[in-house]
């Protein structure tokens, strides 16, 4: 019966759930961590159409490049044969549609341009892991992406064996605000598109520790009453979007914390995560739930604008 369900929400997806993610753009610089992310989209733009723009953005120090400046055509022409390779590579190997930029300037700044130029939908990114993204988040590429890009960003963490593109096991982290309700929606259709299962999660603050009250047993009672009735908005959500069933989840602790512990649990292959806009991304990333979810769960995290 599920599955006689599920049959019938894939027949009567639309044309625009089905691409969704239709035009991709991946940053790359040829590491493992960024293959990682080009098999990703890949696999996405094969299951569901659509077309990848590979870019590779060469940065030149006015300092360095004056004391080398035959580094500068070296980097080009590598990267020129990067792309090249990239491209063809991509063509053969999973039959879609490449485009492969090589740009002059801060990568950030150039992945985000081209998303903007483009028109495109998504922006793919690899990590490199626990300690190398924490680094990243402090003013590099994956934090000024995240913070200035116009479309949702897609953060890959996994290795390229396990890039697939599908996503089955949905995690939706959700406060009832206008971001996490974007998030869900996205979640939803994503659900559509995947026959996914979505679980979301409502986490109380341990209002306790930041204030120092005693949490008597009414007042435990009224925190999840008011969980409940977050949920609830969810639930209201999915059923204007085809009816897909939500799994729902409470938990109570740090929000950064019972995410990557619930996610872990439950095995998600997905977290899709509202975006506050500019400054509150910002804030979010240095040192906040934000950070935490993405510089320590292990799957990836999709970032929805």
């Amino acid at each position: 019966m599920i599955k006689e369900a599920q049959d019938i929400i894939r027949q009567s997806t639309s044309v625009m759930e089905r691409n969704m993610y239709e035009t991709i753009v991946v940053g790359f610089d040829d590491s493992l961590n960024s293959r990682a992310a080009l098999i990703e989209a890949s696999n996405w733009i094969k299951r569901h159409g659509g077309k990848i723009i590979v870019v590779h953005a060469v940065y030149f120090d006015t300092e360095e490049f004056g004391i080398a400046p035959e580094q500068q055509e070296k980097r080009l022409k590598v990267g020129e044969k990067m792309c090249l390779q990239t491209k063809e590579r991509l063509t053969s190997e999973f039959g879609i549609e490449v485009q492969s930029l090589l740009c002059e300037g801060d990568p950030p700044t150039v992945i985000v341009d081209i998303a903007k130029e483009k028109k495109a939908d998504l922006i793919v990114l690899g990590t490199y892991g626990r300690r190398g993204l924490n680094r990243l988040l402090m003013g590099s590429v994956t934090s000024q992406v995240i913070v200035n890009s116009p479309v949702d960003v897609l953060v890959v963490k996994k290795p390229c064996t396990a890039c697939t593109g599908a996503y089955k096991s949905i995690l939706v982290p959700f406060d009832a605000s206008v971001y996490s309700q974007k998030a869900l929606n996205q979640a939803l259709h994503l659900a559509k598109i995947n026959s996914a299962e979505v679980t979301v999660l409502y986490v109380i603050p341990r209002y306790e520790e930041m204030l120092g009250f005693f949490k008597t047993e009414s007042i435990k009672k009224s925190l999840y009453r008011e969980a409940q009735g977050i949920l609830d908005v969810a639930k209201r959500i999915s059923s204007g979007n085809g009816g897909i069933s939500l799994k729902t989840e409470i938990q109570e602790g740090q929000p950064g914390e019972e995410i990557i512990k619930t996610a872990a649990n439950l095995k998600n292959d997905l977290i899709i995560m509202g975006s506050y806009g500019y400054r509150g991304v910002n804030k979010a990333i240095i040192g906040s739930t934000a950070e935490r979810v993405i510089i320590n769960a292990s799957c990836p995290i999709l970032v929805v604008k």
